[in-house]
């Protein structure tokens, strides 16, 4: 289906990375908003709140992060589409309901606009420290959909795109922007609405009395009831059947617990995305994502300059992390570079897939401000000696 005109901006526009955003958000389709003002990611819902009006939606500020976060999942339940927006200390409040959406499979979208931490930390400049938070944040076994931005035009194109993964795999979707590219401006397009695809919400066909919350079609996604429309079903966070009543035994688990991490792991190559450049006859590979993928750029132009292959992979969707791919690069490299906003999150995960096949380089930053560009150079000509 296409987007509905009245949540379109169509034409070119001079805005920040949250801004668009919020367009982005509109313009997919969400009508619901819960949030708690937090640095950098504010911006978000100040431009939703004002926009929302114009086009039928509701945002409300919330007390905290915890009653946001359990705001957007009963929202959704209620028939909308809708998103909350964070940074780093209220991400950590919202780990909880993050894990209930996941057990009671909510269509739902997070932003977590990256900032320094722990704690506190650096409310107003950037860091890539939530990686693995949005990955394992939450108690239990579950899957969920990290995305991460590089532009203001990404930031609309791809909060469009968490909201389509977010109904069709009816996951939870983490939307992991950074300080950096949630406060840089730059043009956004944003095209016609007839122009925009919007997954649209699967609406189950069984009739009322009949239909079962957690059966799942062939791709382990159930289909979700219309609200409204006089079926009855009980939802929980406990572990459950396919009626989404509670049964306490290991046999249910493995089957509850088991099909939310095969519907994510078992379409992990429809779902991730990513960008490569030279990696086919090259000797290093940078890896990154973003606000550092743009910082990488010049140190691997450089690099390039010096006769040294250079080959580029920018990570799109970070979780699921594209296995795949690396490991088929890992074949025939000699060495990756990460560079990361953090002391090593995603380099974690990188060794892991490469195994032991070639070096695993990381250029460490603790935050609050991105890498000089030349420290990337260095470990660029020190991965290939």
């Amino acid at each position: 289906m296409k987007a509905d005109s009245k949540g379109v901006l169509t034409g070119a526009h001079f805005i920040d990375g949250d801004y668009a955003c919020g367009e982005g958000a509109i313009a997919a389709g969400c009508r619901f908003a819960a949030g708690y003002p937090i640095t950098p990611s504010t911006e978000v819902v100040e431009r939703i709140a004002a926009r929302f009006p114009h086009c039928g939606g509701i945002f409300i500020q919330m007390e905290d992060e915890l009653a946001s976060s359990i705001a957007i999942l009963g929202a959704v339940w209620g028939g909308a589409k809708a998103m909350t927006v964070t940074s780093g200390p209220g991400f950590s409040l919202m780990m909880e309901h993050i894990g209930l959406a996941c057990m009671t499979e909510t269509p739902v979208v997070f932003v977590d606009v990256q900032r320094g931490g722990p704690s506190t930390g650096l409310p107003t400049l950037p860091a890539q420290a939530d990686m693995m938070q949005a990955r394992w944040g939450s108690h239990g076994d579950y899957e969920i959909i990290a995305l991460c931005p590089n532009s203001p035009q990404e930031c609309f194109d791809l909060t469009i795109h968490a909201f389509n993964l977010s109904e069709q795999y009816r996951v939870p979707v983490m939307f992991m922007m950074d300080e950096c590219v949630g406060h840089m401006t730059e043009r956004v397009v944003i095209p016609p609405a007839e122009e925009i695809n919007i997954y649209p919400r699967r609406y189950t066909t069984a009739k009322p009395g009949e239909y079962l919350p957690y059966l799942p079609d062939a791709d382990l996604v159930p289909p979700i009831a219309k609200a409204g429309d006089s079926y009855n079903f009980h939802i929980t966070g406990l572990t459950h059947n396919e009626k989404g009543y509670p049964v306490m035994n290991a046999e249910c688990q493995e089957k509850c617990v088991r099909r939310l991490v095969d519907k994510i792991r078992l379409n992990a190559d429809k779902i991730v995305k990513f960008e490569e450049e030279e990696t086919e006859d090259c000797d290093v590979v940078v890896v990154s994502y973003g606000i550092t993928s743009r910082v990488a750029l010049w140190a691997i132009q450089k690099a390039k300059e010096k006769g040294i292959k250079v080959g580029n992979l920018r990570l799109i969707t970070v979780w699921p992390f594209p296995e795949k791919r690396i490991k088929q690069i890992a074949e025939k490299v000699k060495a990756f570079v990460i560079p990361e906003i953090n002391y090593g999150q995603v380099y974690f995960e990188l060794e892991r897939v490469v195994g032991g096949k070639a070096p695993v380089h990381l250029v460490p930053h603790g935050g609050g401000a991105v890498h000089n560009p030349e420290v990337i150079y260095q470990k660029i000509l020190e991965a290939v000696k």
